[in-house]
């Protein structure tokens, strides 16, 4: 699993931190003494799959260098009711100051890392692989793409600037007959630098998809909010035309939930493209006991 690179999340953890630390917590420094060191764990109050561990101790360190974590349970690996994931040890004020910054974080990952784990084990005995998209908080998209790999998932682009994808909306001002002036934009979109794939949205199959077939250069085509007939008749059509390298891929998207998952990975997808690991994942329910 490609790890996090923490750096490129700093500003929000330091957003995060100024947002609720303002100019100092009242309450504990009415409290506790500096010097009053003390040890808490980090426990998990439902069976989740853990994600931002690090982003915990990078919290930690940013409230007071003298807050040590201690990770029991690393990222990406399941935790059951009641489980300890980590130990903090330090000053007590500081640790009061930072619960609840460190908490939101790995609440949020966790719980879309646990909601990812869920689609991954629908589809299990098929080739079908989960993805998320794009469809992520602003300023969290690093984040949550990384807690989408923790819980076994697979990204699909970062952003606008690292794939080539002409949806719905582009290929409708192309006209009816479009496939001549796509054949040329993809002819030119294997030009372009960076470009981790090409991509092609259709919503239907007999008078789209029979055509982007045909062009050469596509790797991966986007059937939206297609029904389970439509998918196995997209499938058939991808493997009579292209034959035995069964590219380019397939991919399912638009309303997929826990409860039909595994039927559209059974019509002979490559790819299920699920914006609900990311915008609607429940945030589970970790605490800090002392």
């Amino acid at each position: 699993m490609r790890p996090l690179n923490i750096t490129k999340v700093l500003p929000l953890i330091e957003m995060a931190i100024a947002e609720d630390l303002g100019q100092g917590d009242m309450t504990s420094e009415l409290l506790f003494k500096d010097e009053t060191m003390a040890k808490a764990n980090i426990i998990s109050r439902e069976e989740i799959v853990v994600c931002g561990m690090d982003v915990g101790q990078e919290i930690l360190k940013r409230y007071d260098k003298r807050l040590k974590l201690k990770v029991l349970v690393n990222d990406g690996e399941p935790a059951y009711v009641g489980c300890r994931i980590g130990v903090i040890e330090g000053p007590l004020r500081s640790m009061l100051s930072a619960e609840r910054v460190m908490l939101n974080f790995l609440q949020k990952l966790s719980g879309i890392a646990t909601t990812t784990r869920k689609f991954v084990r629908a589809v299990q005995g098929t080739k079908a692989k989960i993805y998320d998209t794009r469809k992520t908080m602003p300023g969290w998209r690093i984040l949550e793409k990384y807690a989408v790999r923790c819980g076994g998932g697979h990204n699909h682009r970062l952003g606008l600037y690292d794939a080539v994808l002409i949806k719905d909306n582009h290929l409708a001002e192309l006209g009816r007959n479009f496939y001549p002036k796509l054949k040329k934009i993809i002819d030119e979109a294997k030009k372009v630098k960076g470009a981790k794939f090409i991509a092609v949205e259709v919503d239907h199959v007999d008078d789209q998809l029979n055509h982007v077939l045909k062009i050469r250069g596509v790797d991966i085509v986007l059937l939206d909010n297609m029904g389970q007939w439509q998918l196995k008749h997209a499938v058939d059509m991808r493997n009579k035309m292209c034959g035995k390298t069964k590219k380019p891929l397939l991919e399912a998207s638009g309303n997929i939930t826990l409860s039909n998952v595994s039927a559209i990975a059974n019509c002979g997808i490559d790819r299920i493209a699920v914006g609900a690991i990311t915008h609607s994942a429940r945030a589970v329910d970790i605490a800090l006991d002392r």
